[in-house]
């Protein structure tokens, strides 16, 4: 790779002149001289041609030095060049306002290749019939870009940011939804636990009891023996005392010798054993069984996930009700907002399914089922949009048909019953089974749905019997 010689002014300068090198000149001792500044010393000088830094003589003429001009050349040159950036300084142009092929100022802008060109470049084979514009007019409209750009990353950085905190919110209600769940999990263990607890010393005490009972029963019957087996003994002791007298005295007592005890064999009678099949027998069976008082079960549980922040639910999520305080919790996707409503939290897409919903004195709620593709960030009428099969009550009964269709009931408990088999969704007064609407319509996946617009009372989703069948 070729270097730069660098040099300055004054290694290209003539001695007598101090100036740059014109016309420069060689001695044969290798001093250069412009070649006026050489001829006018030796003119002074007379017939002496004595070179004017070391006074070698010089018989021969001077010869031209092409290589010393050439660098001159290049001197000057770049001299004219600074001169014109230090008029363009002294002008305000800098050197980012400057061409970097032609040094010319930079004037337009090409909209093509979208750079700034001077007016050399405009007419180059490269820019040629390109559409430019001046310089001043495309700052101006690249301003507008940045400030429109900068406005929207503003706006960004403000979505940004609110996302980010709803994150954080997240992260913070994970870890509150955890300690809460663990909370509740583990009481309801320990009330299962204690329920265990109990029962198993209740069988225990059965047990003893029935040990206590049926020992006190063998050992007063064996006490009884040991006295029969003592008079029998005694007796036998007798009869064999007198079998071994010869005399007439056999016959004296003979009558009282031969007479029996008239003792009877005891016979042991059937259950005199513990009852063992009655404890361990079925035994887990036979306590989940009396586990049903214990444990309630809801056919439909909420999805706390789903539901509006306005909403209070229950901790064992069957009951809810319209709060006058928002809670402070993580905007995602499934979750209402801002409808007062809320999702069961498994989805129906295949069997029969019914549930009982108590109303309460409530005046104003939406209960049957939705797909999940409902819009749950609008404020909108149920009813009224499409993936709703329900029952609305606004002072008055309507079913969500379009248009609505009024009904002639005021139920404060509804049962809801969902066939996927038919594709029906029915609805009944469930306190006298009296029917009210039904939905048919082909069901693919739809989830029970509760929408609360007054707060007077909770809804309640009512606990099932639930039954043990044979095969």
């Amino acid at each position: 790779m070729a270097r730069r010689l660098v040099f300055s002014e004054e290694d290209v300068s003539c001695s007598i002149c101090c100036d740059v090198f014109k016309n420069p000149v060689v001695l044969k001792c290798s001093h250069s001289f412009c070649k006026s500044c050489l001829q006018e010393c030796w003119g002074t000088q007379g017939r002496n041609r004595d070179c004017p830094l070391c006074r070698s003589h010089s018989v021969d003429d001077p010869v031209p030095s092409l290589i010393l001009k050439n660098l001159c050349d290049s001197v000057n040159s770049h001299g004219e060049e600074l001169e014109e950036k230090e008029e363009l300084v002294e002008d305000g142009v800098s050197d980012c306002e400057m061409c970097p092929v032609h040094s010319e100022r930079l004037k337009l802008f090409c909209l093509v290749d979208q750079e700034p060109i001077c007016l050399v470049c405009h007419t180059s084979k490269k820019h040629k019939m390109h559409k430019v514009c001046p310089v001043s007019e495309a700052i101006a409209d690249m301003k507008d870009k940045m400030k429109s750009t900068l406005k929207s990353l503003k706006t960004e950085l403000t979505d940004f940011d609110k996302v980010k905190k709803n994150y954080e919110n997240c992260l913070a209600h994970i870890k509150v939804q955890s300690q809460s769940v663990e909370k509740q999990t583990r009481e309801e263990f320990e009330k299962l636990h204690s329920f265990l607890r109990a029962e198993e010393e209740d069988r225990m005490k059965m047990l003893k009891e029935e040990e206590e009972e049926k020992s006190r029963a063998m050992i007063q019957k064996i006490a009884e023996m040991d006295k029969t087996l003592a008079s029998m003994s005694a007796h036998i002791s007798t009869l064999e005392a007198a079998i071994e007298k010869e005399d007439i005295s056999i016959l004296q007592n003979c009558k009282n010798t031969l007479t029996s005890l008239n003792s009877k064999v005891p016979v042991l009678k059937p259950g005199a054993l513990i009852d063992v099949a009655k404890y361990v027998g079925t035994l887990a069976f036979n306590v989940w069984m009396k586990m049903r008082n214990v444990i309630k079960y809801s056919p439909v549980i909420l999805n706390p996930n789903t539901a509006c922040r306005w909403l209070n639910l229950s901790d064992d999520l069957t009951s809810f009700t319209d709060s006058d305080q928002k809670h402070n919790l993580p905007d995602i996707p499934e979750r209402f907002d801002p409808d007062t409503a809320v999702f069961g939290h498994k989805g129906i897409s295949t069997g029969t399914h019914t549930w009982d919903v108590d109303l309460g004195d409530n005046t104003a709620w939406t209960v049957g089922v939705a797909l999940t593709s409902v819009p749950k960030k609008e404020n909108v009428a149920s009813v009224l949009t499409n993936g709703f099969l329900c029952l609305h009550f606004q002072k008055k009964l309507f079913a969500g048909t379009t248009p609505l269709t009024q009904l002639p009931h005021n139920p404060k408990r509804i049962r809801v019953k969902v066939d996927c088999n038919k594709d029906q969704v029915s609805f009944y007064d469930a306190q006298n089974s009296v029917h009210i609407f039904t939905f048919k319509q082909a069901i693919t996946k739809v989830y029970p749905y509760f929408r609360l617009r007054c707060n007077k009372s909770p809804i309640t989703i009512e606990p099932q019997e639930f039954f043990v069948t044979g095969v």
